[in-house]
C-alpha cells in the first residue's frame, strides 16, 4: 500500500518505518529541511533503540522515502498519516496548529480518494476540523468534498520502546464511520495482527477520547505512587514493599508503580494539562487530574528537599553530581525532564552540577544553553570528581551496578540521593554509604 506521513518526529517517523517494514511504499514528509537531510544522508534525528536499523533497511530498499515536497507526498499516498506535533498553548489545551496545517495541505494538493489519519494526540472533535479544513481546500479548488475520509488512529508509543510497540502492539484502536475507510486501515495493519485481531473499531470521538484517558491513567498511577511514596517515609514504611505488595494484585499490575522524581518527556505532562483544559471547556473541573499534576509538580522537587534538608536552603560553595538527564532511559527526550527543575532549583541555591547522560548530553546541552553552574561530562566516574553527593535521575541500566567503593572513594562525602530507587538501601548503609531514597527505609 502507499502510505505518506507528515512529521518525522517520534509518531512520525517510527510509524513510517514500521509500516515500510511490512512492505508499504511510504513517503514521509516534514517541513523542517534539516530533519529531511538527516534522514536522506542516513543518520537519524532522535534516539529511539531500533530504529536507525529499520529506517536504512527500507531507504536501500526503496520502500521508505523522506522529503519537503508537499504536492509529491500528498500525491503519493492513499493513506496519509498526520503525525505532527501537538504541544501544550498558554492555557494548557493542546495546540492545534500543525495538525490543521497538515490537514489544509492534503486538501490543497489532493485529486483522488485519500484517508486522512489523525495519528497524533489530538482532542476530541479533532477529526470534525480536520474534515472541515479538508473540505475547504477542496471547495476553494471548486471540488467537492466526498472524495475522502478522516479516521482517528491514536499512537500507544513508548519512549524507548516504540519500535517494538510499533511492530507488536497490545492495541489498535481506528475511530471511524467509514467503511472504505475501515476496511483500508483493517489490511494496513493486518501484518502486525498475525496471531490475534487487535484492531478497536469505534465512533472517532471516543478513539480521541481513549488516548487521552489512556495517558492520564498512567500519569495518575504514578503520581499516586509518588504521594504514598512521600507518606510512606513519614510513617516508616518502605514503598518498594509496598509497591510489590498491591502490585502482585492481578486488578493493579506491577506497571508504572515506580516511586520516582516525577513524570516528564512529550505526552503525559501534555496530556494531563490538555484533558483538564477539555474538562474546563465542557464545565467540568477534574479534580482527580488537577491533583495528579499537582502531585508532579511537587515530585520533581523531592530530591531539592532532601537536599535541603541534609544542607541547608544556602548550597553556595556544594557540588553535586547528576547521573542522567532525560526523563526516561533509553531516550534523548529532555521535555519537562524532572532534571530540569532540579538542576534549576540547585544552581538557584548557588550549587554547582557535574551531569552526565549515555544519551541525552547534546540535548541537555542544547536546552540548559546559558545556564551558569552545570558541567557536562564524559562519564559517570567523571561526574563524581570534586562532588559532595551524587543525585540519580534517571535510571540508566549502566548506573544499576555501580563500583560502589568507587563512589565512595571518589565523593567528598559518601553521600547519595537515588531519585529511582535503584539500588538498595541495605547494601549501601553495609558499605558505609549515606542512602537518601524516594519513601524507602
Amino acid at each position: 500500500m502507499k502510505v505518506t506521513v507528515i512529521g518525522t518526529g517520534y509518531v512520525g517517523l517510527v510509524t513510517g518505518a514500521c509500516l515500510s517494514e511490512m512492505g508499504n511504499h511510504v513517503v514521509c514528509l516534514d517541513v523542517d529541511a534539516r530533519k529531511i537531510k538527516i534522514l536522506n544522508e542516513g543518520g537519524i534525528p532522535i534516539h529511539e533503540p531500533g530504529l536507525e536499523a529499520i529506517v536504512a533497511r527500507n531507504r536501500a530498499a526503496g520502500r521508505l522515502q523522506f522529503t519537503t515536497d508537499v504536492a509529491a507526498a500528498v500525491a503519493h499516498g492513499t493513506v496519509q498519516f498526520i503525525g505532527v506535533g501537538t504541544p501544550p498553548d498558554e492555557d494548557g489545551s493542546a495546540d492545534m496548529q500543525y495538525v490543521l496545517a497538515a490537514a489544509a495541505s492534503i486538501g490543497r494538493h489532493m485529486t483522488d480518494y485519500k484517508v486522512i489519519v489523525d495519528k497524533s494526540t489530538v482532542p476530541v472533535g479533532t477529526a470534525d476540523r480536520v474534515k472541515l479544513a479538508i473540505a475547504a481546500e477542496l471547495k476553494a479548488r471548486g471540488l467537492d468534498d466526498t472524495g475522502f475520509a478522516v479516521v482517528s488512529n491514536p499512537e500507544f508509543l513508548k519512549e524507548g520502546a516504540a519500535v517494538e510497540d510499533c511492530m507488536r502492539p497490545d492495541r489498535i484502536v481506528v475511530g471511524a464511520d467509514d467503511e472504505r475507510a475501515i476496511l483500508l486501515m483493517r489490511a494496513l495493519y493486518q501484518p502486525f495482527m498475525r496471531n490475534h485481531d487487535r484492531l478497536m473499531v469505534m465512533d472517532v470521538r471516543s478513539a480521541e477520547f481513549t488516548k487521552y484517558a489512556a495517558n492520564a491513567m498512567l500519569a495518575t498511577r504514578i503520581s499516586f505512587m509518588n504521594e504514598l511514596a512521600l507518606l510512606a517515609e513519614r510513617v516508616g514504611a518502605d514503598i518498594e514493599q509496598v509497591r510489590k505488595g498491591i502490585g502482585s494484585d492481578p486488578r493493579i499490575g506491577t506497571h508504572f508503580l515506580y516511586a520516582g522524581t516525577g513524570y516528564g518527556g512529550s505526552c503525559f505532562p501534555k496530556d494531563v494539562k490538555a484533558l483538564i483544559h477539555i474538562g474546563h471547556e465542557n464545565h467540568m473541573t477534574l479534580k482527580v487530574l488537577t491533583a495528579v499534576e499537582d502531585a508532579n509538580d511537587r515530585q520533581k522537587l523531592v530530591l531539592v528537599d532532601k537536599l535541603v534538608a541534609r544542607y541547608g536552603n544556602d548550597l553556595s560553595g556544594k557540588t553535586f553530581a547528576m547521573w542522567g538527564l532525560a526523563f526516561k532511559p533509553n531516550t534523548d527526550d529532555m521535555r519537562e525532564a524532572p532534571s530540569r527543575v532540579i538542576v534549576d532549583e540547585l544552581l538557584k541555591r548557588g550549587a554547582q552540577v557535574r551531569a552526565y547522560d549515555p544519551v541525552a548530553m547534546d540535548e541537555a546541552k542544547r536546552v540548559m544553553e546559558g545556564l551558569a553552574g552545570i558541567s557536562f561530562v564524559g562519564s559517570a566516574a567523571d561526574a563524581l570528581t570534586g562532588a559532595d553527593a551524587l543525585l540519580v535521575v534517571t535510571e540508566w541500566k549502566e548506573f544499576r551496578t555501580p563500583d560502589f567503593d568507587h563512589i565512595k572513594a571518589t565523593l567528598k562525602q559518601p553521600l547519595v540521593f537515588d531519585g529511582r530507587n535503584i539500588w538498595e538501601p541495605a547494601l549501601l548503609k553495609s558499605l558505609g554509604i549515606e542512602y537518601h531514597g524516594i519513601g524507602r527505609v
